[in-house]
């Protein structure tokens, strides 16, 4: 048996004649941050309600911390915690209130006990100053991080939130991370789902990009752009001297691509991975030019997602 801390094999989800998710295998460690990132319809929430156990699938096996979901649901729940995208929060409360609610169905003790959980977790997540206002009051931001605190109460393993940064400003973002980066290095695992995908490169340890209920790739951030960016490579070239002999020279190559001189440097696209690139620098090297810089600009998430949104279904996936 896996024992990884989120174990996902042959997970199907149909509506009717639709399928939302196809074949899905994903197992992620603990203390992980991982990434669930796709365009609309790529199976995300259906995924997230099933692992929540909300929903259960047409068939396929998933553990939370090596709990059976299906079979043992309670348990799995107690070792899970589960935000959903713009979860309600009753107005009529105060943060503390709310937060004392969950806490006492959790079973977290007396008054004293859950005071303190209360007080803990309005701290992980910078909201210690609101503890006595309205949560009516708090903005879309700040309600975000107070259903985060919600969701730590029980101290889950497994955290599964859908879009926790929705309505964030930069400011509150950026305590997200900082409490999530601080919970995965005490162990917990937090599988969290974004469109602000250059958020999610700088927060996860390793991530998939689904489209259509199918991964096409999974693994670190640089493996899965390096899977599924360009295969041009756009690169800046600087070399000291005889900068129009050096345009010349590239052009000549069958693998570089609209070379100009661009503020001194020759940029260009190049057809080919790394070793392409080796191969056209080596080259350089060896006609005496002097190659002072090279940089390759690698595609944004915002720009992979974009292409993935844009091409033809891929039924193939890849885990470096």
């Amino acid at each position: 048996m896996s024992t990884a801390a989120i174990h996902i094999e042959g997970l199907r989800v149909d509506y009717g004649d639709f399928v939302a998710v196809d074949d899905v295998s994903l197992e992620v460690a603990a203390g992980e941050i991982f990434g669930l990132v796709g365009p609309n319809g790529a199976g995300k929430t259906s995924t997230f309600r099933v692992l929540a156990t909300l929903m259960e699938p047409t068939y396929g096996v998933v553990r939370l911390a090596g709990i059976d979901i299906f079979e043992h649901p309670e348990a799995a729940r107690g070792v899970m915690g589960y935000m959903p995208d713009l979860a309600p929060v009753p107005s009529d409360l105060k943060v503390w209130e709310f937060l004392d609610c969950f806490a006492e169905a959790h079973d977290l003790g007396g008054a004293g006990a859950r005071r303190d959980r209360v007080e803990e977790c309005l701290g992980q997540v910078s909201l210690l100053e609101k503890r006595g206002v309205f949560c009516k009051t708090l903005s879309r931001g700040q309600t975000q991080r107070l259903v985060l605190a919600k969701t730590l109460l029980h101290r889950p393993r497994v955290l599964i939130l859908d879009e926790p940064a929705s309505g964030m400003d930069p400011l509150s973002r950026r305590q997200l991370r900082l409490a999530l980066r601080a919970l995965a290095a005490e162990g917990a695992t937090v599988l969290v789902s974004s469109h602000i995908l250059s958020e999610l490169a700088e927060m996860c340890t390793s991530l998939c990009v689904m489209k259509r209920g199918r991964i096409l790739a999974s693994g670190s951030v640089d493996e899965v752009r390096g899977v599924l960016g360009r295969a041009e490579r756009t690169v800046s070239l600087g070399v000291v001297e005889r900068v129009k002999e050096a345009l010349v020279w590239l052009e000549g190559r069958a693998e570089v691509m609209g070379a100009q001189v661009v503020g001194g440097r020759i940029a260009f696209r190049c057809a080919g991975d790394a070793r392409v690139q080796a191969g056209l620098l080596a080259g350089l090297v060896r006609e005496d030019f002097l190659v002072c810089a090279w940089e390759e600009q690698k595609s944004s998430f915002e720009e992979i997602l974009m292409d993935v949104a844009a091409s033809p279904e891929s039924s193939t996936l890849i885990q470096p």
